[in-house]
Formats: C-alpha cells, sequence, structure tokens
C-alpha cells in the first residue's frame, strides 16, 4: 500500500467512515474504496454493498474472473441510549457483548449511577449538552426511553439530522403520534420521521424489561447490518 492510499485511509478512519481496501491478488494494485463517496460504477458494487454491511473481509472473484481480496475498516458502533431505566439497565451488559460502545445519557442523577450501570459511560446531563459533545454518525444507533419530551426530543432530532444508522422511541402509538407532531413541527418531513423505531424494538410479544431490551438490541443489529443500504440511500 502506498503512502497516499495509506493516508487516505487513515483520515477516513479518524472520521469514522467505513472503507474498504480492494488488492488485486494477481497484480497487487491496490484501491481504497470509502463508503460515502459512493461505489455505484464499480464492477464490485454489490459485494462492496455486502461487505460494508457484514464487516467481513475476504477473496472475491471479479466479473473478469479475477481474484481480489477485500479488506474491510469499519467504525466501531456505537449505541447511546437516552434514559437510565430499567430497560437500560438490562440492555447495557447485552449491547457490551454484542460489541457496543455504550453510553447512557441521563440529566437525573438518582436514576444514572455507576451501581445501576457498571456496563456503560454515564453522561449525567441534558441532551444538548451531551449529545454535541459525544458526536453522533452513521455508525451511531440512538434510543430515546424516557417518556420524556423534554429529554428525548432533542435526543430524536439530532439523530435524524446526523443519519445515525437506528433512531427508536419508547412508547405507545399515541405517544409516538404525538412526538412526531412535535417533531414535525421542528421541521422534519415525513419521511425523515419515518425512520424512527417506534414502538421500539422487534415485534416478539416482549413484556418485561429484559424482554423488550433484547428486541431492541436484535433490532439495532439488525439496522447495522442493513446500513450500508441506507447510506447508499442518503447519498443519493
Amino acid at each position: 500500500m502506498d503512502l497516499a492510499l495509506l493516508e487516505r485511509l487513515n483520515a477516513a478512519r479518524a472520521a469514522r467512515e467505513a472503507a474498504i481496501v480492494v488488492t488485486d491478488t494477481a497484480s497487487g494494485t491496490v484501491r481504497l474504496i470509502v463508503e460515502k463517496n459512493g461505489y455505484d460504477g464499480d464492477p464490485l458494487a454489490a459485494e462492496l454493498e455486502r461487505r460494508f454491511g457484514s464487516g467481513a473481509s475476504g477473496t472475491v472473484l471479479t466479473a473478469e474472473g479475477k481474484s481480489a481480496f477485500l479488506t474491510v475498516y469499519l467504525p466501531p458502533p456505537r449505541f447511546i441510549v437516552v434514559g437510565a431505566v430499567h430497560i437500560s439497565q438490562a440492555l447495557a451488559p447485552m449491547a457490551r457483548i454484542a460489541g457496543f460502545d455504550m453510553v447512557i445519557v441521563d440529566p437525573r442523577t438518582a436514576f444514572a449511577t455507576p451501581e445501576r450501570f457498571p456496563h456503560a459511560a454515564i453522561v449525567t446531563e441534558w441532551p444538548e449538552a451531551a449529545i454535541p459533545r459525544l458526536g453522533l454518525d452513521g455508525f451511531t444507533a440512538l434510543a430515546a426511553l424516557t417518556h420524556d419530551p423534554r429529554i428525548d426530543d432533542y435526543a430524536l432530532a439530532a439523530a435524524l439530522k446526523a443519519r445515525c444508522f437506528y433512531v427508536g422511541a419508547l412508547g405507545s402509538r399515541k405517544t409516538h403520534g404525538k412526538r412526531l407532531e412535535r417533531l414535525e413541527a421542528l421541521g422534519f418531513s415525513k419521511d425523515a420521521l419515518g425512520r424512527i423505531h417506534a414502538p421500539i424494538g422487534l415485534a416478539i410479544g416482549a413484556q418485561s424489561p429484559s424482554e423488550i431490551a433484547v428486541s431492541v438490541l436484535a433490532e439495532v443489529i439488525e439496522a447495522l447490518r442493513h446500513r450500508s443500504l441506507s447510506a447508499r440511500e442518503a447519498a443519493a
């Protein structure tokens, strides 16, 4: 890999951008694909999309029957949960096992404590202060779980603007309907609001906080593995 390509790769990784290094195994020729720049015209477009979704490196055959090795670089996924609630307590250790960097944001210091959340970073600030500092991007999932619009709404709006790969919110359909009205008043289109997963979690009939946490994590993982398609649609 030459120095110029290595510098471009390091810049992409520093910016938390997905990238793939394509190496022709016969000639040794190397090229770099950065996801945000698009790759629709690439002869390996379908395979690149699969690899951006799975994160798996490996050998592929080109249309000409040649062999290429795809080395995939994906930023570590982050999961920001707004609300130090019972569901979050069950979700934090499971998310860590699944490979997510977990952050709990809640200004209510009686709930957001190290004793209740030993498996996650805790930020005891309002989302307006915490989220700009944490930063949001296409490899961040955000779930709003407090039921309090004063806490949840800003976080959801920020996640939509940043095109987080997953945006979810706890609440009944009635509660979510009112939430959509508030966010629409802030200028979000119906298409953008349609990206919010609500009611949150896969429909597995979950009842307890732990079961709901399982359904939420499963939905987040599903969104992560289909993220490459969403990213391409966003860039179009």
